[in-house]
């Protein structure tokens, strides 16, 4: 039996239509994937548990005999927070797809979906998460990097001092470099509870996160307002 290659992410595929889930195992091992199918929600954390390295990603159905998605993504997001998390869904209801990501999902796709669609979208999230993970280097040595597990942003190795909400913010938008995102995105990713607030409150805690950032490194601006649209992180070249 030939032993798999270190090097290949692993997917756990959870899904309880044997068929789905034979098609997406398919596409994902011709794209160099490795996979493990589960058809129960109770199973899903007992095998998670009994791992010694954890996957890469989750393909998670909502709807599942025994623990649903909802449930599964929390646990695992609390759990394991650098495994990420793609959504299977065919409730296209905009509150289930809110709901899972402020839970934890990195991205939902809904059912019916092409199986080459499932392949780019776990390339992208992976892409994301490394990303995340990677300490953005600046011309002159200066890092900055993330903490997931203690959820604490480190520039240079010193501890920012972050609020969960500016964790938040930083995080989204170091996942995604150059990409603009306007408050309302922005908004969505603080607050679990759907809260409605201004969106001057994002301007505040912009605000606070860039003082933060600039008490370590006064000359750099890596956190930018673009006029009339929103904000964006851009690492210095």
């Amino acid at each position: 039996m030939i032993a798999p290659d270190p090097a290949t992410d692993r997917v756990l595929i959870v899904e309880d239509e044997p068929k789905i889930a034979r098609l997406v195992a398919d596409y994902l091992e011709g794209s160099g994937f490795d996979c493990h199918h589960i058809d129960h929600g109770d199973k899903v954390l007992p095998w998670l548990e009994a791992q010694e390295a954890r996957p890469e990603l989750v393909l998670l159905d909502l709807m599942l005999p025994g623990t649903d998605g909802l449930t599964l993504c929390r646990e695992i997001r609390q759990r394991w927070p650098r495994v990420a998390i793609i959504m299977l869904t065919a409730r296209v209801e905009e509150v289930d797809r809110l709901l899972g990501l402020e839970l934890g999902a990195d991205d939902y796709i809904c059912k019916p979906f092409s199986p080459r669609e499932v392949v780019a979208r776990a390339r992208a999230v992976l892409r994301r998460s490394r990303a995340a993970e990677a300490p953005e280097t600046a011309g002159d040595g200066n890092t900055l990097s993330l903490d997931e597990d203690g959820w604490r942003a480190l520039a240079d190795g010193q501890d920012l001092g972050l609020t969960a909400v500016e964790f938040q913010l930083l995080r989204v938008m170091m996942q995604s470099p150059g990409r603009i995102f306007s408050r309302e995105q922005l908004m969505d990713h603080m607050y679990r509870d759907h809260r409605i607030v201004s969106e001057r409150t994002v301007d505040s805690h912009i605000k606070k996160l860039r003082k933060k950032i600039a008490e370590v490194w006064p000359e750099r601006e890596i956190i930018r307002s673009v006029y009339g649209v929103g904000y964006k992180y851009q690492p210095e070249e």
